[in-house]
């Protein structure tokens, strides 16, 4: 019995260090970064990069002003709830509108808008997937291929800050 138990006090500093390095190879992730200028989305943990995809945008540029405007928000916002779509295989929803957004909305006395998605391209015999990632093309929401977008559900939990800058 003393010999495991010497056995397995001396194995620890290992076990603890494979634990450590199996955390380390796959950090949570605490904020989504996207930038619109650079059309990318990065996983972010303690404010390093984990991993970045390419994305597409709405198809004005600008940030959103008001409901139907075709812009893509910017400002920070929450990861706050998710769905299977029909449309877009995989949906997240931004939380927008956020305070300074309403603000806006009642200065121009026009609805805000809603309904802001982080999902995947549609299933269109008509166009490749590749061809809607090659453009902006969404209603103000931000999109990456489905394989990415799988990726980043599986990755990303609900309550996830999410930050938008031009």
């Amino acid at each position: 019995m003393r010999a495991m138990l010497v056995a397995l006090f001396l194995s620890l500093p290992i076990l603890c260090y494979a634990s450590q390095a199996n955390s380390n190879a796959n950090p949570s992730v605490d904020k989504v970064l996207v930038v619109k200028s650079e059309r990318a989305l990065h996983l972010m943990h303690r404010g390093e990069v984990v991993k970045s995809y390419r994305v597409s945008l709405g198809k004005k540029a600008g940030p959103k002003e008001h409901e139907g405007d075709q812009r893509t928000p910017e400002g920070l916002y929450w990861i706050n709830w998710r769905k299977q779509s029909d449309n877009f295989n995989l949906a997240m929803h931004i939380s927008y509108p956020n305070a300074k957004d309403l603000k806006r909305s009642e200065e121009i006395g026009l609805p805000p808008g809603g309904m802001i998605m982080l999902h995947g391209t549609p299933n269109d015999e008509e166009y490749p997937e590749w061809f809607f990632n090659t453009l902006d093309w969404t209603e103000g929401c931000i999109a990456l291929t489905n394989s990415d977008m799988q990726e980043v559900w599986k990755t990303v939990k609900d309550g996830t800050l999410i930050e938008i800058r031009p």
